[in-house]
């Protein structure tokens, strides 16, 4: 099993700082808490934290401040800012910066752990394309980022597993044998509409009206192989910090990168 990711809570409110402390050690995760800015920046220098959960106003340095030095010392740790400031800059500004996601107070607790537990899994990935060697490589670059990736090597076996799974992403192949990739695309969206999809492809031009036409109907991008892995990357994290989240009542933010 998978160990615990190590969650930093940072907040100058001590009760909250306790509360979660609470939840997320009963859950597993070793917890450290800082009350301000200046401490969690000390801390952050000191170890490795998987997760750093952090309000965006507090006193001196506020939480985008916060952020800022956070990724520069530790890239790696997952920032979800929370705020009861719905419409202040900062909230944009933080998700400009890299914070994964930010959820308003009062807090709805399931749903900020949830969110942590699914940063800590590592995003659900589907592979849909005919050729082996390419799933096996593109598969083994994601699995080094921590995500969990399932593969299907046509249209109608894919379709089979988002029947079965929730998937955050798919990696489709435009041109396959049988379905092709934007019939496979059409069919996946439909199981999973919340399903974020690149199309994948290495015939730019044989393949160019298939490609518009699934971007038209809301595919994120196309890229062409050979694929740019640190490119592929970089897309990974940023749909990721793109998925809703917020309490019941506010409506969720989106990031520029998950969780």
């Amino acid at each position: 099993m998978k160990e615990k990711a190590h969650v930093l809570i940072v907040d100058d409110d001590p009760g909250m700082r306790e509360t979660l402390a609470d939840i997320l050690g009963n859950m597993g995760y070793g917890v450290d808490t800082a009350g301000d800015g200046y401490e969690a920046i000390e801390m952050i220098r000191k170890r490795t934290y998987g997760v750093a959960l952090m309000d965006i106003r507090m006193p001196g340095i506020n939480g985008v401040g916060t952020l800022k030095e956070v990724k520069r010392t530790s890239p790696s740790t997952r920032v979800i800012m929370m705020t009861a400031y719905s419409g202040e800059q900062d909230v944009q500004e933080a998700l400009n910066e890299g914070a994964c996601c930010v959820f308003y107070k009062p807090l709805d607790i399931d749903r900020v752990v949830s969110y942590i537990e699914k940063v800590q899994k590592g995003a659900l990935i589907l592979l849909v394309d005919d050729d082996p060697a390419f799933c096996e490589t593109l598969l083994d670059v994601l699995q080094e980022k921590g995500c969990r990736v399932c593969v299907a090597h046509g249209g109608e076996e894919a379709i089979e597993k988002v029947q079965s799974k929730a998937y955050d992403i798919a990696f489709i192949d435009v041109k396959m044998p049988g379905q092709n990739g934007l019939e496979t695309y059409r069919a996946i969206r439909k199981v999973n509409p919340e399903v974020s999809v690149v199309m994948v492809t290495g015939y730019r031009q044989e393949a160019k009206k298939l490609v518009e036409d699934a971007i038209t109907e809301s595919a994120y991008t196309c890229l062409y192989k050979p694929l740019d892995m640190d490119q592929v990357a970089a897309i990974v994290e940023k749909l990721l910090s793109q998925k809703p989240c917020g309490t019941p009542d506010k409506p969720g933010k989106e990031g520029n990168l998950y969780a």
